[in-house]
């Protein structure tokens, strides 16, 4: 049963290694044995293994925050899933394995979708569901202003907002990357650059919106690109970090703080997780799949890697420039 696990701390591409004869898993009562699907390999993923996100497991550790599996054996009293039943895996740890036990109780049969699709459904969607609707009160007529905006959850926040008829203006790095945001349903998407305010500001009002309307901008990138974010909201909006990809401490001017009244939040997933009601989380999860299940969300992939290949995996994962996601796949037999 081949697992990827890494046993100090560093770049991926060193540190992980794949054990090809670790032992198969047996479900005990309630419990499932899942075969993965695929996995994506998020930013969380590579920070886990570098040692730098707000989780540092024991070592040696597998990685994996999310992924889709198949059910292979149930455990005694397990009653609502049957071998073959496809699972999200969400809230899971070390999903980055050919099996894995986990508690049936949190599991629930998927219907019939793209398997590449459903295994992102865990991670990017909720987080773009909870950063429209727990920060600002946003109506519909309003924007949305958001770097970083070819992620995952860029994407997602995209397809979210329309389904809420909230507007985006997308701040890329390349005009490829503005047309695929317009291709989404993006309303306005600019590349970074010079002047980026004023012509964020002027996109929005060229597309008919109002300037002043922009009330939540949301930043995945940190650095100096918060503070560049913040000047393209309007006076007294709110600004939410969730991600820090320049690797940086966010820059921002107290001058733009105090006087436009703008507040700055951190938001992070696996605190959502800990806190949200359970109503809440299954919500914001049906959300998430009914958009995938539409085709109003869905997210590029570039390339898929078996397990055994984790390393390579992680390096493309890495790469500046990519065009879509890179996940690991793993044949369910």
């Amino acid at each position: 049963m081949p697992t990827v696990q890494f046993s100090r701390y560093g770049p991926p591409d060193e540190v992980l290694e794949v054990v090809a004869d670790a032992p198969d898993p047996t479900p005990g009562a309630g419990e499932v044995v899942v075969a993965l699907v695929a996995a994506p390999i998020n930013p969380s993923d590579l920070y886990t293994i570098r040692g730098t996100y707000g989780i540092r497991p024991a070592l040696p550790a597998t990685p994996g925050w999310e992924g889709l599996g198949r059910v292979v054996s149930l455990g005694e009293g397990v009653t609502h899933l049957a071998v073959g039943d496809r699972v999200l895996l969400v809230g899971a740890s070390g999903t980055w394995r050919s099996r894995l036990v986990l508690p049936a109780r949190g599991l629930v049969a998927l219907p019939p979708g793209d398997d590449l699709q459903l295994a992102m459904l865990g991670v990017n969607p909720p987080t773009a569901i909870c950063l429209l609707d727990e920060y600002a009160m946003l109506e519909r007529g309003d924007w949305v202003v958001q770097n970083a905006a070819n992620s995952g959850v860029g994407t997602a926040v995209v397809a979210a907002a329309r389904a809420r008829g909230v507007h985006t203006a997308s701040i890329v790095r390349r005009e490829e990357a503005a047309e695929q945001l317009r291709a989404l349903g993006g309303d306005v998407a600019v590349v970074d650059g010079p002047k980026l305010a004023e012509r964020v500001k002027e996109a929005v009002r060229a597309a008919g919106g109002d300037a002043a309307r922009v009330r939540l901008g949301l930043d995945a990138v940190a650095g100096t690109a918060t503070g560049k974010l913040m000047r393209c909201c309007a006076p007294g909006a709110v600004v939410v970090n969730y991600g820090a990809l320049s690797g940086e401490p966010m820059v921002v001017d107290p001058r733009e703080l105090i006087f436009l009244e703008t507040t700055l939040r951190g938001y992070w997933l696996s605190r959502w997780f800990e806190r949200a009601p359970r109503d809440r989380q299954r919500a914001v999860m049906q959300e998430a799949a009914a958009l995938v299940a539409s085709g109003a969300l869905r997210t590029s992939v570039e390339a898929t890697y078996p397990l055994a290949e984790a390393r390579a995996a992680c390096a493309h994962a890495a790469r500046e420039g990519r065009g879509g996601k890179v996940l690991l796949t793993e044949a369910a037999g």
